[in-house]
């Protein structure tokens, strides 16, 4: 971010308010005045994206009152340097603010002052000096858009960035379902024998797909609040059922890297709560334990307590967590410590998903873990003893 300009006209100091009420000066005025004038109107009016309600506050947004000041510096000098006098280089605003709609808001916002003040009389800026300003700005403009990292950045931080990436993930999801239940129907050997080194290189395929499956599945949770799954009522549903939903899923991870994975026996009977939520919850968090164990076993537990108590914990005989991860461990991103550190991922959205929906069962998600010996995840929720499923 370029540093914030001294002088030129009152937008571009560090002086509050942008610029008193203006009394009747003669016919014309400065052009910079004016787009001072009009660049104050934008910043006092500025949105997320043009298409949104102006604030409620009415604040200036800081990073958008910063780019008005580079972008009126920036468009002065292409003034100066007049149509001909050579490319124009967009000016280095911050990320958050969309260059070519500060643009087009500041340039419509001129040309609606114009208007106004010809029609009541009011001083104006020379029609040539303010030609020459919307002419910069439509050579700025076109400088952003040739800019196309600017242009990536600007539609991924965007009012649409959400709705983007959510359309982005939903594409990405169906081919790599299609991917999983192929592999699976292969080494089913439903189209004939595979051999040892096929089974292998399935395993691999089947572990990759998935990975990517739920990154994409967390993606999409974590757009849509991250705890949709434990909202509305709490049902019946069997611990058995679900145990066993997520052994069939996560075997073939287990086998691939030759870990043995060992899943209790769940408490008898049929519980009332958030079933769906509750299984994606142990799924992510046995799936990073199986991929972030390199030998051993992964250990999945699940306890009835007292009164309609259940405990669920989930162990690993991996790396363990080095305490300056666990400090940031359910962070939604996370900086890795260490260029070199792979062993946990910079994005943790696996796990701020386990963390939201653990809270929103009212329960909380507590670890433990060693370095060199492993980790231990746990929680415990109150589920009611329900009618058989």
């Amino acid at each position: 971010m370029t540093d914030e300009p001294e002088s030129f006209h009152p937008l571009t100091t560090r002086a509050t308010p942008l610029l008193p009420p203006r009394e009747a000066a003669g016919r014309r005025v400065d052009v910079w005045e004016e787009v001072d004038r009009a660049a104050a109107w934008v910043s006092d009016h500025w949105t997320a994206s043009p298409g949104t309600a102006a604030r409620a506050d009415r604040r200036p947004d800081n990073a958008v009152r910063h780019a008005l000041r580079v972008l009126c510096v920036a468009l002065r000098g292409a003034v100066q340097d007049g149509p001909g006098g050579g490319a124009v280089v967009p000016p280095e605003l911050p990320w958050s603010v969309s260059l070519t709609d500060l643009v087009r808001a500041l340039r419509a916002r001129l040309l609606q002052q114009t208007v106004t003040q010809e029609a009541a009389g009011e001083p104006s800026a020379d029609p040539r000096a303010l030609v020459a300003v919307l002419a910069a700005c439509e050579r700025l403009e076109d400088a952003a858009r040739a800019d196309v990292a600017r242009v990536v950045v600007e539609q991924l931080s965007g009012a649409r960035a959400l709705e983007l990436l959510v359309e982005v993930a939903h594409d990405m999801r169906s081919p790599l379902g299609s991917i999983l239940f192929l592999v699976e129907q292969l080494r089913a050997e439903q189209g004939g024998p595979i051999t040892a080194a096929q089974e292998r290189q399935l395993g691999l395929v089947y572990g990759a797909a998935f990975g990517l499956t739920a990154l994409v599945g967390d993606v999409m949770e974590l757009a849509r609040g991250g705890d949709r799954l434990a909202a509305g009522e709490p049902a019946p549903f069997s611990l058995a059922q679900l145990l066993e939903a997520v052994r069939g899923i996560v075997q073939p991870i287990a086998e691939e890297k030759g870990l043995t994975l060992v899943i209790g026996e769940a408490p008898a009977g049929a519980r009332t709560g958030h079933g769906p939520a509750i299984q994606r919850v142990i799924l992510n968090l046995v799936t990073n334990a199986l991929k972030f164990t390199p030998a051993g076993e992964v250990e999945l537990r699940v306890a009835a307590e007292r009164g309609s108590r259940v405990r669920f914990t989930i162990r690993d005989t991996g790396r363990g967590i080095p305490p300056r991860v666990l400090a940031h461990l359910f962070q939604t991103f996370r900086e890795r410590p260490e260029a070199r550190d792979y062993a946990f991922s910079s994005a943790g959205l696996g796990l701020a998903i386990c963390q939201k929906l653990v809270r929103a069962m009212g329960g909380e998600l507590s670890v433990d873990s060693e370095v060199g010996r492993g980790t231990r995840f746990e929680f415990v929720l109150d589920l009611p003893h329900a009618p058989l499923v």
